[in-house]
């Protein structure tokens, strides 16, 4: 009798496995087939782009090397390279462009390769803001000062990863602009700031002592 209520609980099951298969079953199927897919294509994704930031680093590589050539074809082979590839990538080439533009003495067009760079919402801030403090820099002897010290004035904050050079530059222009009294603060604020680096804190003692006796 146990063998005969096993076999018929066994039916049951069997029956209540086959309605629910074809009641769920296509789910189930679709479930693991996405679980797989989903599986296999985050693999297939991670290696490629793995793959492509690894082309990209070699194509980079390979327009830089166009400067063994001059530095104007450096600057072709990097502007080139640039418009093909993503935001990243494209800032790393416009900024060794532009360097390569500052070696031929063309200080104008390698800012405007910086204000590009700044004006990359794209582009990480950190590298943005340090595109605006190079091309500040290129302009530093010419520009308006009050202009070119608002473009820096955010990059003087205590978060910024610029700010030392920043405050410095800043100074500089408020030199050229005939407010020795405010160059002189800055200067000496940044030969008494133990975090700037040596370099900064030695050029602003050197300049604050200049200008506080003049």
């Amino acid at each position: 009798m146990s063998d005969i209520f096993r076999e018929v609980d066994e039916d049951l099951r069997r029956d209540r496995a086959e309605r629910a298969f074809k009641q769920y079953g296509g789910y189930m199927i679709a479930a693991a087939v996405a679980l797989v897919v989903g599986t296999g294509g985050y693999t297939a994704w991670r290696n490629w782009q793995q793959n492509k930031q690894q082309q990209d680093t070699a194509a980079l590589v390979a327009a830089i090397s166009q400067t063994q050539q001059g530095p104007e074809k450096g600057v072709e082979a990097l502007a080139a390279y640039a418009g093909t590839a993503d935001a990243r990538m494209a800032a790393l080439a416009q900024f060794n462009a532009a360097a390569l533009l500052i070696r031929q003495g063309k200080t104008a067009d390698a800012a405007t390769i910086y204000d590009g760079i700044a004006a990359n919402g794209s582009v990480d801030p950190a590298y943005r803001d340090l595109a605006t403090l190079l091309g500040v820099m290129q302009r530093a002897e010419s520009g308006d000062p009050v202009q070119l010290t608002a473009k820096l004035a955010p990059l003087t904050a205590e978060a910024s990863p610029w700010r030392f050079t920043a405050r410095e530059l800043t100074a500089v222009l408020a030199l050229r602009g005939g407010d020795t009294a405010k160059a002189r603060g800055l200067f000496q604020q940044l030969a008494d700031d133990s975090q700037a680096p040596a370099g900064v804190r030695s050029r602003a003692a050197d300049l604050a002592s200049l200008y506080g006796k003049s």
